[in-house]
């Protein structure tokens, strides 16, 4: 495990991308999700969540990150087994939640960043779309189970992970609703500390991850972007 790479995203919340890497970009809306009921009657005019091609077209690009990232490209997806120890909330919402599984919105998309400078900087972001009410639970249900406990341990494969979480408070003039949280990573006499701030838009979650001072420079511009996605 490249610890000193991980950067954190939601993958409903890639949550915890511990293997070091991300599962790169999506347009496609996932085969395994259901996908949500069309309003009928007087709620026919509410807005259906958007298409994970919509919300692919609001991602952070770099342009918005400014001169030396570049996108990263997609990797390949990890089957490790996961196992959580030492948080009961986590582990009531099984093993998977640690890894951002228990998340499955069916509308999303996704891409991360690093910089060619020649130090470890990454940046990711992630984009999902639902009714407001379920991207609200759904959301708020992970943060809240993750930041319930002090300290806990994840078991990637064969390796063991020590994660120290604390919440923290985002921007309170981004969005309707918010979520932030700071994430220490302790694996093999090595520590990385990683920011994720999630943003409800409407129908629409932005969530950027990565070092405290690129999540505060980016996130309100991903912000944005979701803002003309909804």
């Amino acid at each position: 495990m490249r610890l000193h790479n991980t950067t954190l995203g939601l993958s409903a919340l890639t949550v915890l991308a511990l293997a070091g890497c991300f599962n790169g970009s999506t347009s496609a809306d996932s085969p395994t999700a259901s996908a949500p009921v069309r309003p009928e009657g007087k709620d026919a005019s509410v807005p259906r969540p958007l298409s994970s091609a919509a919300l692919s077209k609001r991602l952070l690009d770099e342009g918005d990150l400014g001169e030396g990232y570049i996108r990263k490209p997609e990797q390949p997806k990890r089957h490790d087994a996961v196992t959580v120890t030492g948080c009961p909330a986590l582990e009531k919402l099984g093993d998977q939640a640690a890894v951002g599984g228990s998340l499955d919105f069916p509308r999303r998309a996704k891409a991360s960043f690093t910089y060619t400078g020649g130090s470890d900087s990454e940046v990711a972001e992630e984009l999902y779309s639902d009714t407001e009410q379920r991207l609200s639970d759904g959301v708020g249900r992970i943060f809240e189970a993750m930041t319930s406990c002090r300290t806990y341990q994840v078991r990637l494969g064969s390796t063991p992970v020590t994660i120290t979480t604390r919440k923290v408070l985002a921007e309170a003039r981004l969005g309707e609703e918010r979520w932030s949280q700071l994430l220490t990573f302790t694996a093999g006499g090595r520590s990385s500390v990683v920011k994720q701030t999630a943003v409800r838009v409407g129908r629409v979650v932005a969530v950027v991850s990565g070092s405290s001072a690129l999540v505060d420079a980016h996130v309100e511009r991903a912000v944005a972007k979701a803002r003309e996605a909804h």
